[in-house]
């Protein structure tokens, strides 16, 4: 769901599921200016925590280091960005119309 909907948003899939000994990253995509690596929360509901809530202090070091390995293995002239879309989706996958909101530019 998020990477169709970033694509919509004229963003180019350059990996899913990258994973090192240091992490994961959900999706990295592209667009002119940034290669975004993206962290994706899906949850039925919001009324505990927001999603965004989950990616904490400790869960965006990950990223970082694992986005650094990846930059290492792949270098690229685009600078890197860190962001977080959220998705609610009631039924889960088959969700018709799930909610979903991008945060650019998360890790602040």
């Amino acid at each position: 769901m998020a990477a169709e909907y970033l694509r919509k948003k004229r963003y180019k899939l350059v990996a899913a599921g990258y994973h090192c000994r240091f992490g994961e990253i959900d999706l990295i995509v592209q667009d002119r200016q940034y290669l975004v690596f993206v962290e994706v929360k899906l949850r039925k509901k919001a009324d505990f925590a927001a999603a965004r809530e989950y990616v904490n202090r400790a869960k965006q070091d990950r990223i970082r280091v694992t986005a650094s390995i990846y930059l290492s293995q792949n270098p690229s002239k685009l600078q890197p960005r860190f962001d977080v879309v959220e998705i609610y989706a009631p039924e889960g996958a088959a969700t018709k119309n799930p909610e979903i909101t991008h945060l650019e530019d998360a890790f602040q």
